[in-house]
């Protein structure tokens, strides 16, 4: 019946209101004139009372269809809606009062139209705060038979939209009990009803007292550590844990109850999410023409979702995978139809294809997130990370200074810094190459180093994942081997940034905290999974280091724009450098020659500053 109830309400609603404050009025003017007349000696004037109620009530119906007060113009019971209903209710007053005061004879004394304003905006605000009140605390609303109970962790915005969300979603698989919050000035809150029933510490005593089974942790800036302490709580009392995405996740910024979901490994370690002011920088992104090598990775399909909200004039998604390109049309357009222009067919190591590209669709502002990026796989076969990594940026960045691109951004890895692998020696050439396009470019040409990207392919996040699905074992290098981890969001916004700050020849690198132990990641995920599974350490692979580093020797940590930002000055390479990378001699000749030629540029000798980069292009790509 209370449900029945709420929906006859929403369907009569300007009825219900209009009629409201037509009472309203009429109670006001007979209250105040009663009270104004010594009803002993002197009968109520009834003919002006019911004369001033009646135009009262004409005027409030009249004025408030103009300005929609009855019809929903503002949320029920809000702030909003009280300004307007003042409005409304104000100059209905004066009016009645002016009338009364012309009159050729007063039709009530003249304080009683004055008087009764007021308290028929009182009453009128009485009424829909009611209303909303009783909707707010679940009055309307029948616990469904089939709807879970769930404690909710956190008392905040996060948690108050949650709430709100599962009581306005009539589909909605929860049915809120309590809420938790460890603030003590919030222990009396509640909202819509549902009260805040302790802090974290009294879980298991929150737990056994609304018996519960699940609890949604609602603070989408909720860090890993908390993540992994309640997690490790609710294991121990045997809870169905889940929480919502951050902020960056969400598409309006809002939590709702579809956004609930179930933990995922990236939550125990990846959200210890940096502010990098995006929105504050981004703005070169908006009305311009916009191409993205790698669209179809990891970290190119994020660039592509996050540089679609900047409204680019247009978005170029290239990628030699027509699956990956299928995939991230549909993520960032809602549709994959492949037969549109913001999808390219097209491979980087192809120099002649990138500069006909470029030359067609002359991009202003252009992210090289295209590389082979596996260390082991890139020992065995050293000339494909050659191929790809150094002559395909290098076939980029031809066509980008052909096309007179404005800002170019080359995605690097921490492990360019004091490179030990085939994979840091090639990324640490592809950002000298970068550098040395932006000596000769009026463009701002930058690279971007960061570490582990949580949930990336080929992320050791990924392979623990599966390794645990399994049943294990899982394998990790070894027990103290350490490693940087940021997710992909905030890679990407690093990226974005990156055009906006950095310049010309520059490296820039995200501060990211402290390097974490991967053994610790392993013990982590098979906690978090409840089952035992053992731990396999199989030692470092070749290339490998024990400890990852952000910048190189002699590298100065120099963060003039933003406090966790350091940027780095890239010595130049000019193509006719990669004449001395033997690709021809077989894996051990490449990966020598390929050493040798990022060593040179690391100490600044034996690499040629006199060669322009235009002419020393064939002579470089010849070699292959």
């Amino acid at each position: 019946m209370p449900s029945e109830l709420d929906a006859l309400l929403r369907k009569w609603r300007v009825v219900v209101l209009a009629s409201l404050d037509c009472i309203a009025w009429l109670i006001a003017l007979v209250a105040f004139a009663a009270l104004r007349v010594d009803l002993v000696d002197r009968p109520l004037p009834w003919v002006g009372t019911l004369g001033l109620a009646g135009l009262a009530a004409v005027l409030q119906v009249q004025i408030g269809w103009i300005v929609r007060l009855h019809q929903g113009r503002s949320m029920l019971g809000s702030f909003e809606e009280m300004v307007v209903l003042g409005a409304v209710t104000g100059s209905v007053g004066i009016v009645i009062a002016t009338v009364n005061a012309l009159a050729a004879e007063l039709l009530v004394p003249r304080s009683v139209p004055v008087a009764a304003t007021f308290m028929a905006l009182a009453l009128g605000a009485a009424g829909r705060a009611g209303w909303r009140w009783l909707r707010e605390l679940g009055i309307f609303r029948l616990r469904r038979p089939g709807g879970t109970p769930a404690l909710i962790l956190g008392a905040g915005d996060g948690g108050r939209q949650l709430i709100d969300s599962m009581m306005r979603d009539p589909a909605s698989g929860w049915f809120p009990v309590g809420l938790i919050d460890d603030d003590r000035q919030l222990r009396h809150l509640r909202i819509r009803g549902v009260p805040v029933l302790g802090t974290s510490r009294d879980l298991d005593h929150v737990v056994s007292q609304t018996a519960c089974r699940t609890v949604i942790v609602a603070i989408p800036s909720a860090g890993s550590e908390l993540i992994r302490a309640i997690g490790q709580r609710a294991a121990e009392l045997r809870l169905d844990l889940k929480v919502v995405p951050r902020v960056a996740e969400l598409l309006d910024g809002r939590v709702g109850v579809t956004d609930v979901r179930e933990i995922q490994p990236t939550d125990l370690l990846g959200r210890h999410q940096i502010d990098t002011d995006v929105g504050a920088v981004a703005g070169y992104l908006a009305g311009r023409r916009v191409l993205v090598t790698g669209a179809g990775g990891s970290i190119g399909s994020e660039l592509c979702r996050q540089i679609g909200q900047f409204a680019p004039a247009e978005l170029i998604m290239v990628d030699h995978d027509e699956s990956a390109l299928h995939a991230v049309q549909l993520a960032v357009k809602g549709v994959a139809l492949l037969d549109t222009p913001d999808v390219v067919l097209a491979d980087i190591r192809d120099a002649e294809r990138m500069m006909g590209l470029f030359r067609q669709r002359c991009p202003e502002v252009v992210f090289h997130a295209a590389a082979l990026k596996h260390l082991p796989m890139l020992e065995q076969y050293p000339v494909e990370a050659v191929k790809t990594n150094v002559w395909g940026t290098l076939a980029v960045l031809e066509a980008a200074k052909a096309a007179g691109v404005a800002r170019f951004v080359n995605i690097s890895t921490d492990k360019a810094a004091n490179p030990s692998s085939v994979l840091g020696y090639s990324k640490r050439i592809a950002e000298g190459l970068t550098a040395g396009a932006a000596r000769d470019s009026y463009g701002s040409f930058v690279s971007v180093r960061f570490g582990n990207v949580l949930g990336s392919r080929g992320s050791v996040l990924t392979a623990f994942t599966a390794q645990v699905e399994a049943g294990g074992p899982v394998t990790v290098t070894h027990p103290d081997v350490t490693r940087y981890f940021m997710t992909v969001q905030e890679a990407v916004q690093l990226v974005i940034q990156a055009a906006a700050i950095g310049s010309g020849g520059e490296a820039l690198v995200l501060d990211m905290g402290e390097p974490v132990r991967i053994a610790d990641v392993a013990r982590q995920l098979i906690e978090a999974s409840g089952r035992r599974i053992e731990i396999v350490y199989t030692g470092l692979r070749d290339g490998e280091k024990l400890h990852e580093e952000l910048l190189g020797g002699g590298e100065r940590d120099h963060r003039p724009m933003h406090p966790l930002v350091s940027h780095v000055t890239v010595p130049p390479v000019p193509p006719a450098a990669l004449r001395k990378i033997d690709v021809n001699g077989g894996p051990q000749a490449a990966t020598s020659t390929l050493r040798a030629t990022c060593m040179e540029m690391v100490d600044g000798t034996g690499v040629p500053s006199d060669v322009p980069l235009g002419t020393a292009k064939a002579a470089a790509l010849s070699t292959g």
